[in-house]
Formats: structure tokens, C-alpha cells, sequence
């Protein structure tokens, strides 16, 4: 069985709260499974998630969108964004500041692109260009999310920077409502994942095989 298989059908169940595991022990799981994922896995993956996320009407109303460069064995977003620009879409793409908080610029292309070492982390492809601010993101009408799991309520798990509680937070002091919509693995679509109370669902997430839409969307 490939590892890509094994992401597409691990079983992950957890039905509620008592005795549930930690955000900690579920990411660790989540992660160990996309470790073992090949590069063709990943762009494998990438090219039938892009497929599905362009269905969406969200994407297709949409002016401006947000979203992140996959690293890792994140399904990879490379042929959606290329896809996204082709159709006029403005592209903002997150730089991460040294407080884990993100600025944003826009995505012009591959080449537009640099590789940053954010000290002894993982490194990270961001935009070359002109800083925007962090408050770029509340100009985008859809939000692309990374993260680790969703459950059934569309409760995110993400890394654990907090880098994406910042921005979700900063869109609600400013009013801005995008469709927000994570991008995931078909497996890592789940019962439960533990949430807090400052945690904000998604309205949908888009895996390889499909979308699925929660009750806050």
C-alpha cells in the first residue's frame, strides 16, 4: 500500500471530548503520516486538489484570495495558484514575521517566489516582492487555510504557530467575511479534533476526491 494510499484512508475517529487526545498528539499523527508521502504523492495530490478546489463558486466569484505555498507533505498548492493567476485572481501569499504573525504580497508567478530559513524551522517559499501589511488579508473574498485535520464541524487543526489564529482574528475585528476553506487530504477529513474556544470553523474543505461543506458554511 503507498504512503499516499495510506493518507487517503487512514481511519482517524474520535468522537467527542472524553478521554479525547490533545491537539499535540493528533498533529504529531496527522504529520508522521505525511512524512512518509513522496514528492509524486504530494504533486499527485496537488493536481487533483487544485481540480476540485476550482470548482468551487467561492474561486470562481472571487477577486482576490489568499493562500499559502504547500511545503512538506502539505497536499501541494503549486497548479492551483498557477491555475488561480491564469484566471485573473489576485494572489496574496503570507510572509512570516518573527512574532509568528504573517504579511502578505501578491504571487506573480514561480519565479516570483524566494526560500526564506526562518531559523531552525521549516523553510518557507513567500512572495520577493512588496510587503503589503498584515492587514492585506481582509481585502480577499476566499481564504485558503493550511492545516493537519477537520472535523465534522469544521473545526481546524492546524501546526501549531498560531499564525493562522492571528489572521482569523484580525478579519473579525475588521469586519471581513471570506469563505474560509481548508486544504486537506482526503483522511485527514475527521469525527473530532479538540478545539478552544478562541478556534473559528471553516466553511469547507477541499481534498483530493472532493469538497465538503460544514454548518458555518
Amino acid at each position: 500500500m503507498t504512503a499516499l494510499r495510506r493518507v487517503r484512508e487512514r481511519p482517524v475517529e474520535h468522537a467527542g471530548p472524553e478521554g479525547e487526545p490533545d491537539k499535540r498528539t493528533l498533529r504529531r499523527e496527522f504529520l508522521a503520516v505525511r512524512n512518509r508521502l513522496t514528492g509524486d504523492d504530494v504533486r499527485g495530490a496537488g493536481l487533483a486538489l487544485a481540480e476540485r478546489a476550482l470548482e468551487l463558486p467561492e474561486l470562481a466569484r472571487a477577486r482576490t484570495v489568499a493562500a499559502y505555498v504547500s511545503v512538506g507533505g502539505e497536499p501541494g498548492t503549486a497548479a492551483l495558484l498557477d491555475a488561480l493567476r491564469a484566471r485573473g485572481v489576485r494572489v496574496l501569499l503570507p510572509a512570516l514575521l518573527p512574532d509568528n504573525d504573517l504579511d502578505w504580497g501578491e504571487y506573480a508567478g514561480p519565479d516570483s517566489l524566494a526560500r526564506v530559513q526562518h531559523g531552525g524551522r521549516m523553510a518557507l517559499f513567500e512572495p520577493s516582492g512588496p510587503r503589503l501589511g498584515p492587514d492585506a488579508v481582509t481585502e480577499a473574498d476566499v481564504v485558503l487555510l493550511p492545516g493537519v485535520a477537520v472535523d465534522a464541524r469544521g473545526m481546524r487543526l492546524g501546526r501549531g504557530g498560531g499564525s493562522y489564529d492571528r489572521v482569523l482574528a484580525r478579519l473579525e475585528r475588521a469586519g471581513a467575511r471570506p469563505r474560509l476553506v481548508v486544504l486537506l487530504y482526503d483522511a485527514e477529513v475527521v469525527a473530532h479534533v479538540p478545539a478552544e474556544e478562541h478556534d473559528q470553523p471553516v466553511h469547507a474543505v477541499v481534498t483530493p476526491s472532493g469538497t465538503r461543506r460544514f454548518p458555518s458554511g
